[in-house]
């Protein structure tokens, strides 16, 4: 059973940059996906990036060229750069497990981090 611990949430204003981080332990064998959601008040649970095993990354259109996700496999943790932040970005956000490829999709999911929130002042 994999656990994911997030961290790095907090309260920004517009136009700055937060990191947050994601560990992953309880698992034999690595996920083949891992992914950063997000969910504001009153919306959908939206995959905002992912990352496979081998690197390949992939972005929801509203944050390319701002959201960088990466990962370290000997730390077994992902992270999620966010710069340029907006209010539309604000929202609590999930680390997730998936052992299929393109995992920004939560049918895809097979394992949620608790959240960590992150507001975004204008």
């Amino acid at each position: 059973q994999v656990q994911l611990v997030e961290s790095g949430g907090g309260s920004v204003q517009a136009g700055g940059s937060l990191r947050l981080s994601c560990g992953a332990s309880g698992y034999t064998r690595s996920p083949y996906c891992m992914a950063w959601f997000r969910q504001a008040p009153g919306k959908e649970r939206e995959g905002v990036a992912d990352i496979r095993s081998d690197g390949l990354t992939s972005y929801v259109d509203s944050v390319k060229g701002r959201f960088t996700i990466s990962q370290d496999n000997a730390k077994k943790t992902i992270y999620l750069e966010m710069n340029s932040l907006k209010p539309e970005d604000a929202g609590m956000y999930f680390c997730a497990a998936s052992p299929f490829s393109g995992c920004r999709q939560q049918q895809y999911i097979a394992a949620w981090g608790q959240g960590t929130q992150v507001t975004v002042s204008s």
